[in-house]
């Protein structure tokens, strides 16, 4: 019986022995990104944290999103988040989310740029987790931007298309279009149309309804406008459309009808093109507001018919060079505006030097928005082109449509 009982002990023996190396390998195994007090099993039992950092810029990664980049933790809090320039160390404020799941800088990163992002979470049971990234910005030469009229906030008349015109050409309209949304609480069908590669344009059939708010929801991050070029832009813009003014300029009778929410508030004399230098016929929206510029026929290819440094109370209305302006110069020994055409194609109207007092000009230029629509008609000269200016309403609505992507 003796034998059996030494076999049985020296089995037992061994068992025991390889539970404690059992033990010890356990022991041995922890993350190395974990936590080393848990509360729970003392130092000789570490857990590793629950909490799950995720950087969305990988690390090593070039062509990271200079709006999306940020951090989010899963099953925990994080504690710690520190974004630099890599190289100079510098400093990108951020905020925190009030839960503390996410963590995102404040501004719009730089394109082209190398960052570094270090963060630390803890889990439900305190255990620590940290992450680090370090990567490129997409660059400019890979990337693409719109800039976009109106701006937000602004209130505008109700001719104010939305105009896109992107610093590359655009290959793939069908996807950059499609990520523009652009809607009106009026509940008008709103339409993009294309003119060229670079510009991109929106409007309803008829003007915007007065009083309506327009939003353009912007989603261009990340998307393939042509081959390895990407949006950089993701934002929503809202602006407003003011009263209606619709204002019509009359060549035979050189006058200008101001009519507001379809009532005729005002009739001033104007002078139009003369007969060599006739002005547009067409829809012509009011793009710019100056109330002085300095206007050289040099720079519309008119040698040096003209070079006046103080034009009062000028509004663009075409980008070839076409403005509704005050004219202090007229020739006194000509008829009284309302009887002849003067002007090398743009529309003048009565005003004295400075752009002071109780002129028809400063009256229209204190009572006109961006976005409000001047008329043209009778004049021998062609309709203006829809891409002169901010010019599409001269397109028929299905041209219009045909021109869109999407």
């Amino acid at each position: 019986m003796t034998t059996p009982d030494i076999t049985a002990r020296r089995a037992l023996g061994a068992c025991a022995a390889l539970m404690i190396g059992a033990l010890t390998l356990t022991a041995c195994s922890g993350s190395a990104g974990a936590g080393t007090e848990d509360g729970k099993g003392g130092k000789d039992s570490p857990r590793t944290s629950a909490a799950k950092i995720v950087i969305s810029a990988k690390n090593g990664s070039t062509g990271a999103s200079i709006n999306t980049t940020g951090v989010k933790v899963s099953d925990g809090e994080l504690t710690d988040v520190k974004m630099t320039v890599a190289g100079t160390g510098q400093d990108v404020p951020g905020s925190l989310s009030t839960d503390g799941g996410s963590w995102k800088p404040k501004e719009q990163l730089e394109r082209g740029t190398k960052y570094r992002i270090s963060a630390t979470a803890k889990d439900g049971d305190g255990r620590r987790a940290a992450a680090d990234s370090t990567f490129t910005t997409v660059t400019p030469a890979n990337s693409f931007v719109g800039t976009y009229t109106p701006d937000g906030g602004t209130k505008v008349g109700v001719g104010m298309p939305v105009s896109f015109t992107f610093d590359k050409a655009i290959s793939d309209k069908k996807a950059v279009q499609s990520h523009i949304e652009v809607s009106s609480s009026s509940g008008q069908k709103v339409v993009g149309h294309w003119f060229g590669t670079q510009r991109l344009d929106f409007r309803p059939e008829q003007y915007w309804k007065a009083g309506s708010k327009v939003t353009m929801k912007i989603d261009l991050d990340g998307v393939e406008g042509a081959d390895g070029v990407y949006g950089v832009q993701k934002k929503t813009v809202t602006f407003t459309v003011g009263r209606s003014q619709v204002s019509t300029v009359d060549v035979d009778t050189q006058t200008m009808t101001v009519v507001r929410d379809g009532r005729t508030i005002k009739s001033v004399p104007i002078s139009a093109g003369s007969s060599e230098f006739s002005t547009y016929n067409g829809q012509m929206v009011i793009s710019e507001k100056f109330k002085k510029v300095h206007m050289d026929s040099r720079t519309v290819n008119l040698a040096d018919a003209y070079d006046i440094k103080d034009v009062p109370n000028a509004m663009r209305l075409t980008t070839s060079g076409t403005f509704i302006h005050g004219n202090y110069w007229y020739n006194k020994g000509n008829p009284p505006f309302g009887r002849q055409g003067t002007s090398h194609g743009c529309v003048g109207l009565r005003d004295a030097q400075g752009g002071q007092g109780d002129t028809p000009a400063r009256w229209f230029y204190d009572n006109s928005l961006l976005g409000d629509v001047v008329i043209v008609k009778n004049s021998p000269d062609k309709t203006v082109a829809p891409d002169n200016g901010l010019n599409g309403w001269n397109m028929a609505w299905s041209q219009w449509v045909a021109g869109s992507a999407v």
